[in-house]
């Protein structure tokens, strides 16, 4: 299997094409239309709840831009559907509900959440949906075990692997030192078998997403492209953009 064309074939909408000035957050249902009214792909997040639901949220635990507080993995999926965001009626979606929103008018890209600690549930349950979901859609993860996961459990759609250069113990603390180390370089390639690489564009050029991309052929995304001087090194070094604060065209 080869990265399907669609994925490099417009600009992807980090997070949903979400605009705070105008009410419209993150990863919320108005994000997402707002994506696909924009005719552009979109990028979310999903975290499992205690009940084995995949959530659409970036953060494993409520707070930052939602009303109440506590981890996602102490809830129930229809415990966190009641949670708004600050300052608007919308809610918590499950992937099943973003999948129906969407209905197959443009692709998704997938990003699973991880805690490190090898559970696979998340991956179970986005394969359960995608099994019924005829639109188009990839998974992806930092988790070098979360892509083997989305690559044993959902073989029928292609994968990619999130890579930046350097994996620290403040920013990923759940993440064992072997584990860091293992998530450097893209040196888990072998085992993972992405389809394409998505890489922090402050980053590139970097060597191995520069192999990957010109030995090996896998498309690579640049994120997250927010200014003018991300958008040009992305387009020097990246196949397409995850991008955020700005339209694309602009």
């Amino acid at each position: 299997m080869r990265a399907p064309n669609w994925l490099t074939a417009r600009p992807v909408a980090h997070r949903g094409l979400h605009d705070i000035s105008r009410g419209i957050v993150e990863n919320m249902p108005a994000a997402a239309q707002a994506a696909v009214d924009g005719n552009f792909a979109i990028e979310c997040d999903i975290q499992l709840s205690s009940d084995g639901e995949a959530m659409v949220h970036h953060d494993n635990a409520l707070g930052r831009l939602t009303e109440g507080s506590g981890a996602l993995l102490g809830m129930t999926a229809a415990e966190l559907k009641a949670v708004n965001f600050m300052n608007t009626p919308e809610r918590m979606m499950t992937l099943g509900d973003l999948c129906a929103l969407v209905g197959g008018r443009v692709p998704l890209v997938i990003e699973v959440k991880s805690h490190f600690d090898g559970d696979r549930r998340l991956v179970k349950r986005m394969a359960e949906v995608l099994a019924s979901y005829d639109g188009p859609a990839v998974g992806m993860s930092f988790d070098p075990d979360q892509v083997v996961a989305l690559r044993e459990l959902i073989p029928g759609r292609a994968r990619g692997i999130v890579a930046e250069r350097d994996y620290t113990v403040e920013e990923w603390p759940e993440a064992s030192a072997e584990q860091r180390r293992g998530m450097t370089h893209l040196r888990h390639a072998f085992r993972t078998r992405p389809h394409f690489v998505a890489y922090w564009v402050n980053e590139l050029p970097a060597a191995a997403p520069w192999i990957a991309r010109n030995v090996f052929g896998l498309p690579l995304l640049a994120w997250t492209v927010r200014t003018s001087e991300q958008r040009a090194q992305a387009a020097r070094y990246a196949d397409q953009i995850i991008f955020e604060e700005f339209l694309p065209g602009t």
